[in-house]
């Protein structure tokens, strides 16, 4: 049972005055029987409310009674969508203000309601970072939150994988990500709308320059398309691997998923070990080469040929150094 959805029809009947069961199910897109149902819950709760039967009837609260959802401030009620993820708001600066309108949130709902929200909070927990890496520092992270709240440009100088490694860039920034851990800023530059991984920035300061951020620009769906993008330039060939029945088991913890669901979906098998032949899809020689290596001698690389030459390469070199005795 979602207590977030009967603080909804809550504030759907304060907000709208009589609505019929039909109206409230298709607000919150439910069935009329869950409807009912969260309705006598509310009842249960402490909360008056009747029906109006007959023709442009519904479900109303009695008069002049109203959730006590009052004194909250602006950056109060801006932090209520992070209140379940205490990490990302304090990295924000708003761990405060998350408290704070917590707190006003459930000295508004009725007894039952505050029960159920307590219970919801002490068995749900988010932990964002993934593991076996440090979380990333992000100096300017805040200077970034300013400057998406208020829109003001940034001048900043950021780090980037290719040549020149290290430029220039004037952003206006539209929003912030946070992925797996790492936050990232979308910008727009003279350049079009780009993605920038904030624990990259060199330096950044806001600029006194004002902009205005398109209208109808979303960022939920512009970040969808970027990630969709990125995965279909991210692997640019395949290989042909074989492996043995231990390096199969061993895939989900050393490789991408991309690459685990490609030797489901085309191993074959070879010898009378249990040994499989698939195909794979790779990023680089050197990416796949230093993700294969994990498999130790669970693996061996059929082709391409350079990939089998850089692995044969790196385990003769390793051959090499093991043959002679330390010190």
């Amino acid at each position: 049972m979602s207590a977030g959805r009967l603080l909804s029809l809550l504030l759907l009947l304060q907000s709208r005055g009589r609505v019929p069961a039909r109206g409230i199910a298709d607000e919150l897109g439910v069935s009329v029987r869950t409807v009912y149902r969260d309705l006598g819950r509310l009842q249960r709760a402490g909360v008056p409310l009747y029906a109006e039967p007959g023709p442009g009837g519904g479900y109303r609260l009695v008069d002049g009674w109203r959730t006590r959802l009052t004194g909250m401030t602006e950056g109060e009620a801006g932090a209520l969508f992070l209140a379940g993820l205490p990490e990302p708001a304090a990295d924000l600066g708003l761990a405060a203000d998350v408290a704070a309108a917590r707190l006003k949130l459930l000295a508004a709902l009725p007894t039952g309601l505050r029960e159920a929200a307590a219970r919801t909070a002490s068995v749900l927990h988010v932990d964002a970072p993934g593991w076996y890496r440090e979380p990333e520092e992000t100096p300017y992270l805040r200077l970034f939150v300013d400057a998406v709240l208020n829109r003001r440009t940034v001048a900043a100088r950021y780090r980037r994988w290719r040549e020149p490694h290290e430029v220039d860039r004037r952003l206006r920034p539209y929003g912030l990500v946070l992925k797996s851990g790492a936050w990232y800023v979308v910008a727009a530059t003279d350049r079009g709308v780009a993605t920038y991984r904030t624990a990259r920035f060199l330096d950044a300061r806001l600029t006194d320059d004002r902009f205005e951020r398109p209208d109808g620009f979303d960022l939920r769906a512009h970040w969808a398309a970027y990630r969709d993008d990125f995965e279909a330039r991210r692997f640019t060939g395949t290989a042909t691997v074989r492996l043995s029945p231990r390096g199969r088991r061993r895939l989900p913890d050393n490789v991408a998923p991309e690459v685990v669901r490609a030797v489901d979906a085309t191993a074959v098998a070879v010898g009378d070990e249990g040994w499989v032949e698939a195909v794979i899809p790779t990023e680089s020689t050197a990416h796949a080469h230093g993700e294969l290596l994990r498999l130790g001698a669970d693996v061996e690389v059929v082709a391409p040929p350079e990939l089998r030459r850089a692995v044969s390469a790196t385990v003769t070199e390793l051959a090499r150094i093991y043959a002679r005795p330390p010190g």
